[in-house]
């Protein structure tokens, strides 16, 4: 974390602080949209919007804090502990994906493609967590329907941030975003 005699770290801690309240945010008013009841364990993922920004624009380490950040907020407000536990191993899955794929080949990968691959890898380290919960594999069965979600999703996930961070790059002057 940022140290508070460096004026830059405090930028960057104040940017995460931002973008963690932000997603939070955008995950509560996620929790009002009645998405779940078609597809059960799916959502929007909107607060990832939040998460994808900060991993282009600030990188791996930042990004890291504010999922973080994210999860714990948002279980703290929505959830419990199997909650925290099932969003927390998908957003690493999702995040150590996603970071990968930029840092290996940014130029091979646009952003949806890294999203919808962030969203599918949030899929699959939720039902991780719902295997090791339940203590069996079969909750796998129902993967192809989270992939399917996690394409859409992330697809929307990828074209928010895109804007978000071309929005970003025109309005800063101070070299954060």
């Amino acid at each position: 974390m940022a140290q508070l005699h460096d004026p830059q770290g405090l930028r960057r801690l104040t940017i995460i602080a931002i973008c963690a309240s932000l997603s939070v945010v955008l995950g509560v008013l996620e929790a009002l949209i009645p998405f779940a009841v078609t597809i059960p364990g799916a959502k929007l993922g909107l607060g990832n919007i939040m998460v994808l920004t900060c991993l282009v624009t600030l990188g791996g380490r930042d990004a890291l804090w504010l999922v973080l950040l994210k999860t714990l907020l948002t279980a703290f407000i929505l959830g419990t502990f199997s909650t925290f536990m099932f969003s927390l191993l998908g957003s690493l899955c999702s995040l150590l994906l996603m970071f990968a794929m930029l840092r290996l080949g940014r130029s091979s990968f646009s952003l949806i493609g890294v999203s919808v691959a962030g969203g599918v890898a949030h899929n699959a380290g939720q039902l991780l967590a719902a295997a090791m919960v339940l203590g069996t594999t079969k909750i796998f069965y129902y993967f192809p329907v989270l992939v399917l979600t996690g394409l859409i999703t992330g697809i929307f996930v990828g074209m928010a941030a895109r804007h978000l961070i071309s929005s970003l790059a025109r309005i800063d002057h101070g070299g954060v975003f």
